[in-house]
């Protein structure tokens, strides 16, 4: 089956219409000739030339020297030993320094970084660095109070005394210089969910707080929502059902496509995260349902991968609550944190169980 994905933007992000006018001549300078330079004139009768039509050009040839590179590794763990040198083995590394020892050259190196080193130490020990020169003037080196200020509010719309919904997830747009942020409005107690309750969530301009600049339709609340990190325009979702969706603000408030309720999470989804790819279509879910989802948007009616999350000889899954993914720490490493309060490092690629590497207690 081929795979394509089509590109669209809105007229409003090209920028403002372009605007001509016709304009008469106008004269920007009036050079007058210099009289005195006519009379200096003489005329050359006749006058002979050559043209040539064809330009003149010239050829060199030069042949560089080649240069040969050669890349080479070298343990750095207890210093630069030769390749014939086994660190691990104490007999080989004795054997070693007792030949470096008896080097001409090697003595020679030494004592010259001796002089230089004693030139140092004299140089310390005439000043004392740690000498107070100013007794009894205490300096306030103390910063100002911290302060947080209010710079703008966003309300929920739908907002009102029968139904006070949660901001659940914000998340920022990947470009800081668009002042945007999508926000998931949902209630995840079960018990305070009024049968009439509203379920759209927004995206937010932070120059515009009184109206939203998007509107996110679902048939379930989202409890979390992020920007992809290639492609600004599609924003994936985790609902309160289990499904997975992602929303693009280019084709409406609607979801563009979300996975199976059969194969997707049995409990709310807490967290998500866009991977590292090339195509910029991966994602990755988890919830309290004890698993780790890995999804395609270009095609979520199957799940790429799952991984339950259990301690090391332990049958028992743990419910995720929030997902941590950063490409700088390898594109497939990541943590997660459980509602029992462990804290573990997972690894897509190993296939093994999680490592903890907190617990709360």
């Amino acid at each position: 089956m081929e795979i394509y994905h089509q590109y669209l933007r809105l007229r409003k992000q090209f920028g403002r219409h372009p605007k001509f006018v016709d304009e008469g001549a106008e004269m920007f300078a009036d050079i007058r000739p210099n009289e005195e330079h006519a009379r200096e004139y003489i005329s050359k009768n006749p006058v002979i030339t050559d043209t040539q039509c064809v330009p003149e050009m010239s050829e060199h040839d030069a042949n560089t020297v080649a240069v040969i590179l050669a890349s080479k590794a070298m343990n750095h763990e207890e210093g630069g030993w030769p390749k014939d040198i086994d660190c691990t083995e104490a007999e080989h590394t004795i054997r070693y320094r007792k030949k470096v020892d008896k080097d001409e050259d090697y003595i020679r190196t030494v004592a010259q970084l001796g002089l230089a080193v004693e030139d140092l130490v004299k140089q310390n020990n005439v000043v004392d660095i740690y000498e107070e020169f100013f007794t009894g003037v205490a300096t306030d080196h103390s910063a100002e109070v911290p302060s947080v200020k209010t710079i703008t509010v966003f309300k929920d719309p739908h907002s009102s005394e029968h139904c006070v919904r949660s901001a659940a997830h914000t998340a920022w747009h990947p470009d800081p210089s668009v002042h945007k942020v999508v926000v998931s409005y949902s209630i995840m107690q079960f018990q305070q969910q009024p049968g009439n309750m509203p379920l759209s969530s927004y995206v937010w301009d932070v120059n515009n707080p009184n109206t939203p600049e998007f509107e996110m339709s679902p048939t379930s609340q989202i409890c979390c929502s992020k920007f992809n990190v290639k492609d600004h325009n599609l924003i994936g979702a985790g609902q309160y059902n289990g499904q997975f969706t992602f929303y693009d603000l280019r084709k409406g408030s609607a979801a563009a496509d979300a996975t199976p309720i059969d194969i997707s999470h049995r409990d709310p989804v807490y967290d998500m995260a866009w991977l590292q790819s090339k195509t910029g279509t991966e994602a990755m879910t988890v919830s309290t349902d004890g698993q780790v989802l890995w999804w395609d948007i270009r095609k979520l009616a199957e799940c790429v991968e799952s991984m339950p999350l259990r301690e090391k000889g332990s049958e028992t899954s743990l419910g995720g609550v929030i997902l941590e993914y950063d490409s700088n720490a390898g594109p497939t490493n990541f943590m997660v944190g459980t509602e029992q309060g462990h804290v573990f490092s997972c690894n897509r690629k190993a296939k093994c169980a999680c490592v903890v590497l907190l617990v709360l207690v």
